[in-house]
């Protein structure tokens, strides 16, 4: 089994709640998984709760969420909290999607690294999850 530090980057990609339209997380799975990255596409109409249990289990380098239902403040700022509560804020989490720009600072404010609106390159993507996800691995040695 090759060291932490040598596998592939390993990014878990999940919707959280009601917001069932999925194409949107689908293409980013399969641009960082051309990328080179381990995606675990943990699916739609997830809790926080069951995120950041999958994250931590799964041994992931980044968390990325997405949101199309105007939920994604209140929903960020748990799973954030949460994976502080279970020693694991070492985990960078993005958020893609349809959000208001208005938004950002609130989302960063709450612990988002990264947010990638309706439109973004993909090499902006995929820059970013590399940079957050390297920079995780190194905090944790």
């Amino acid at each position: 089994m090759p060291a932490h530090d040598e596998r592939p980057l390993r990014v878990l990609l999940s919707k959280i709640g009601l917001d069932g339209h999925d194409r949107g997380i689908k293409v980013v799975a399969a641009m960082l998984r051309d990328a080179g990255m381990e995606v675990i596409y943990f699916g739609i109409h997830r809790t926080c709760e069951a995120i950041v249990n999958a994250a931590i289990q799964e041994d992931v380098d980044v968390i990325g969420l997405f949101s199309l239902g105007g939920t994604h403040a209140t929903h960020a700022r748990e799973v954030v909290d949460l994976l502080r509560s279970r020693g694991a804020d070492h985990v960078p989490v993005v958020l893609g999607g349809t959000v208001p720009v208005e938004d950002i600072p609130l989302l960063e404010d709450a612990g988002i690294r990264a947010v990638f609106l309706a439109g973004t390159p993909r090499d902006e993507i995929v820059a970013a999850v590399t940079r957050l996800g390297t920079q995780a691995r190194a905090a944790v040695g």
